[in-house]
């Protein structure tokens, strides 16, 4: 099999899906970055029984883009227990995740990490990726004294007390890190306060303690305290890495094939148009009027082959009177990233426009008045002819070519969101007249 083109998969974070050429799946994998960890795979230096039984199977690779690290791991583990890849099971070394556990299943709880989830009354949190900035974090909580609950193993309960022995020879009984409930030093009830309180703080209400952490952080720099700066530095990163956001709700096992088409229709534009970046987001623009009047543009977006409304943009044309499509294409384009530049925003991976060389002139001459350089395309709705800067010739996908429904989709919701917008402007004219 060729070496992979890495050039195929966005420096993003997801789930990576290998198939053979039947489209079975071969094995399920986390990255932080795509491009990279799938690559690794292709690396003719690197001597792995688990490469080299792999690799020559490999016929394509499916990706899931997630919002972060968390997110894959656990979209990682659903897709896994979901469709048993071989490779995964064949080479499954017993490798979990950490959980933060309180054990409120006991009289007297007490905090630590964990592999191993079971229904057993305790409060889980997590998975997390990483283990040791969980595990610091911890540590400093209690030194802290936030949640000072005892960090012993011992078993009892009110109905079975500690043998006295061990408490005389606890350590931490003796230096009062403990408030030693096996003791009687503190109440049940006030001890289960105590974890009541941790258990709302690992659901999430930490914003105060972060804020103190960012602040103390700092102070520690500016006074050359680097030890205790990177300790507040890794207390940070641990609270990030609890409130990370997980939507894998909004990618069920059962929809992974909708998941991985869009993605492949994004992995053949970026082969179609000749991109050097996969085009994961992409702006459409189109213009609406009626004879000349209520003349609107729309843009739209789409992230990872679906609909991002959130990043749907509308425009009144202002300095265009009559119809002129071109000059309005030039307005609108010229307008949504002059912001971007000015806002120092991140730009798109690809600009579709609708329409044909002529719009696709207007729409190149208001990236090149602000100095920007963003790949550009245009649909031509006629014969469904793609043109792009540089080429005269235009370019004719099969009709049931996935990039072509791709910039079909595109085209149509923008002028969807156009059309709409044009129509509320009219009835507004309409009514005010």
């Amino acid at each position: 099999m060729e070496p992979l083109d890495r050039r195929h998969l966005p420096h993003k974070t997801g789930v990576y899906i290998m198939c053979d050429a039947g489209g079975e799946i071969l094995y399920i994998g986390k990255a932080l970055d795509l491009a990279k960890r799938v690559a690794n795979y292709f690396n003719p230096n690197k001597e792995d029984l688990k490469n080299q039984s792999l690799v020559p199977l490999i016929r394509r690779i499916d990706y899931v883009l997630c919002e972060s690290e968390r997110e894959a791991l656990l979209l990682e583990r659903r897709l896994i227990n979901e469709h048993q890849p071989f490779f995964n099971v064949m080479w499954k070394d017993g490798k979990t995740y950490p959980y933060i556990k309180v054990t409120l299943g006991e009289d007297y709880p007490r905090i630590f990490t964990t592999r191993h989830k079971v229904r057993d009354g305790g409060a889980y949190f997590g998975p997390f990726p990483k283990v040791s900035p969980i595990r610091a974090l911890l540590r400093y909580l209690w030194k802290q004294r936030l949640f000072p609950l005892r960090p012993c193993r011992w078993e009892f309960s009110e109905a079975k007390p500690l043998d006295k022995r061990k408490i005389t020879s606890c350590l931490y009984y003796h230096t009062g890190e403990c408030p030693a409930p096996c003791a009687g030093k503190i109440s049940k009830g006030a001890y289960r306060d105590i974890a009541e309180r941790a258990v709302l703080f690992f659901k999430g209400q930490y914003d105060d303690l972060r804020a103190e952490f960012e602040r103390d952080m700092k102070a520690a720099s500016k006074e050359m305290d680097y030890e205790r700066a990177a300790q507040l530095r890794d207390n940070v990163a641990a609270l990030s890495q609890m409130g990370e956001r997980v939507r894998v709700r909004a990618v069920e096992a059962d929809q992974v094939g909708g998941h991985t088409a869009r993605t492949q229709m994004v992995t053949d534009l970026q082969k179609a148009l000749m991109l050097s970046t996969p085009p994961v987001h992409i702006e459409c623009f189109d213009i609406s009027h009626f004879q000349g009047h209520q003349t609107v543009a729309s843009m739209v977006c789409f992230s990872g082959g679906k609909p991002n409304r959130d990043h749907y943009r509308k425009f009144k044309i202002r300095d265009t009177a009559g119809i002129d499509d071109f000059k309005s294409m030039h307005e609108a384009v010229y307008r949504r990233y002059k912001r971007l530049k000015s806002e120092k925003a991140a730009l798109p991976d690809l600009i579709l426009i609708d329409g044909g060389k002529g719009q696709l002139g207007a729409a190149q001459e208001a990236l090149k008045e602000l100095e920007l350089k963003v790949p550009m395309a245009s649909l031509a709705k006629r014969i469904e002819e793609v043109f792009v800067p540089g080429r005269s010739e235009s370019i004719l996908l099969r009709l049931d070519d996935p990039a072509l429904r791709l910039l079909q989709q595109l085209r149509d919701e923008a002028h969807r969101f156009g059309v709409a917008y044009h129509r509320l402007l009219r009835d507004k004219h309409l009514f005010e007249e």
